[in-house]
């Protein structure tokens, strides 16, 4: 579907390039409700705190809104970057590359199932790193009573 889209901004429609933008626009909404979710997370009285300290609206943007979603903002990032990754692995099928092509095209076709497990498993040790860092840093910035 936005393989004609992505030949007029890419210049080509398959290969490792090509797949920016599609990656780009699909992982765009996901993003957008992962940093609405962890705005909305932040403490109503909090904000009206700001406000009644004659903050401007930049201000209670910049010094209470981001500060307090940090956390939050951070989990999400790392749970986008795994889906992401995810997306990046499956565009093998539109000639991406990467660790996905590399477990399919040399490892699965031509039977060769030490290397497609390797790649495999490379994508899931990548997912683990991912997911622990961003819990750690998480955790360290979070200032909140659990």
């Amino acid at each position: 579907m936005l393989i004609p889209v992505t030949r007029i901004v890419m210049g080509s429609g398959i290969g490792t390039r090509s797949l920016i933008f599609p990656l780009v626009i699909s992982a765009f909404p996901f993003v957008a409700r992962m940093v609405e979710g962890s705005l909305n997370e932040v403490d109503r009285g909090v904000i009206e705190a700001a406000q009644s300290m004659g903050s401007t609206a930049g201000q209670i943007i910049f010094k209470v809104l981001l500060p307090e979603a940090l956390p939050s903002l951070l989990n999400g990032a790392a749970i986008v970057t795994v889906t992401i990754l995810g997306y990046t692995a499956m565009a093998s099928a539109a000639g991406g590359g990467g660790l996905g092509s590399i477990a399919i095209t040399k490892g699965l076709n031509v039977r060769k199932m030490d290397i497609m497990y390797a790649a495999s498993i490379t994508l899931v040790a990548l997912v683990q790193i991912i997911t622990i860092t961003g819990n750690r840093a998480t955790r360290k910035i979070d200032h909140r009573k659990r």
